[in-house]
């Protein structure tokens, strides 16, 4: 991504933590996180190989193309996965973003030589998408305001069983894709 190489090293720490967790979820007693655990652990990785900063490392031409092919089929599986649960819309735009990014770099001006500077990508497409996340955002940072604690007291969950954690794993992972996509 372009942009200065201390805000794309703390994206990546951002991101690669975050698919860190996303991980740990794998293992967790709750179905509905395990369920999308793996979704949001590639998401997060995926996130972290694109935000570390070209100065450091300019991935291959042929790169690009295998980032858009492997989110494609991120795409196509939270399209057929929507059909059970509506969230999995949010992974269909997140890796079809990924998609658009990937092939925004593999375009851009400069890209065979990893000096692409700003302007790739459609500025209507691009747009739309921050709309999008800004908007996820701000709803997402205010489902993280605690409410009180209902009859029976404290739940004493795993790290992986924590839903306030994995909201704000997304949180963290749209904080970044607005990022990203203002970086493109």
């Amino acid at each position: 991504m372009h942009g200065p190489a201390a805000s794309g090293w703390l994206l990546v720490a951002l991101c690669a933590a975050t698919g860190a967790y996303c991980l740990l979820r794998l293992r967790s007693g709750v179905e509905e996180q395990r369920r999308t655990a793996g979704d949001e652990a590639l998401m997060g990785f995926g996130m972290a190989a694109m935000a570390v900063p070209a100065a450091v490392y300019s991935p291959p031409q042929w790169a690009w193309p295998v980032y858009a092919a492997v989110f494609g089929a991120a795409a196509l599986r939270a399209l057929w996965v929507a059909r059970t649960g509506r969230h999995h819309l949010h992974h269909l735009v997140g890796a079809a973003a990924m998609v658009y990014m990937a092939w925004a770099m593999a375009v851009s001006p400069g890209a065979a030589d990893g000096h692409a500077h700003g302007g790739s990508g459609l500025p209507a497409v691009t747009g739309a998408l921050l709309l999008y996340f800004a908007g996820y955002v701000l709803l997402s940072g205010a489902r993280l305001i605690p409410v009180p604690a209902v009859a029976g007291g404290p739940h004493r969950a795993g790290w992986g069983d924590r839903p306030e954690l994995a909201q704000a794993c997304r949180l963290s992972m749209g904080i970044a894709m607005v990022a990203m996509l203002i970086a493109l």
